[in-house]
């Protein structure tokens, strides 16, 4: 019924198709290929721990998830977070905010409901600073990731290779010990290096 009215819902907005729909977690379909999203919404609905189970296994596929948490499962956020999803709402987020949270997460940028943001870095702690500094060409490039722009869109605003820019991101995610993009930039706006 859930999955019916998302369906419903995201028909209403004309930039978004909806692929396909899977039942009861399962993730073969999209394992398989018999769909090929930009972006997948998973609700995490009356099993948590199965649905992050099936979220995990998409981890090879790279598909940016937004992951809809139901209020009894708010502590299974940071699980979410460790499963691959990169947008994070409560089940109760209203169309706009659904539909926002779809085009960022596509864009590699990451969408963190406030009420869940708290849930998800309870007990993190970050260093203030790097332990080796960034240098002021990786911290341009840091925000132009910030900005969800691919390589070769920072590399022509930079003047400067392609293969540069692959060289600055594995700098910046070694420094701010990070393993993707997303969560590079991550650490660096709650380190203060890049505002959003």
């Amino acid at each position: 019924l859930v999955r019916v009215g998302l369906a419903s819902l995201l028909a209403g907005y004309p930039d978004y198709a909806v692929v396909g729909q899977i039942g009861g977690g399962d993730a073969s379909l999209l394992q398989s290929g018999a769909y090929e999203p930009d972006v997948v919404m998973w609700d995490l609905g009356w099993e948590p721990q199965s649905a992050l189970e099936r979220i995990t296994e998409l981890k090879d596929l790279d598909l940016p998830i937004v992951a809809l948490l139901p209020d009894d499962a708010i502590s299974h956020a940071a699980d979410a977070w460790a499963a691959g999803a990169r947008g994070l709402l409560p089940q109760n987020a209203d169309a706009d905010m659904l539909v926002s949270a779809l085009a960022s997460v596509s864009l590699g940028l990451v969408v963190l409901h406030p009420a869940l943001s708290e849930a998800l870095f309870a007990g993190e702690r970050l260093p203030a600073a790097p332990a080796e500094s960034l240098t002021p060409r990786e911290l341009e490039v840091l925000k132009l990731l910030a900005e969800g722009l691919p390589n070769k869109t920072i590399a022509r605003r930079l003047s400067i290779s392609e293969h540069t820019v692959k060289f600055h991101v594995n700098a910046i995610l070694s420094k701010l010990g990070a393993q993707s993009r997303t969560e590079a930039v991550v650490r660096a706006t709650r380190m203060g290096l890049v505002m959003l």
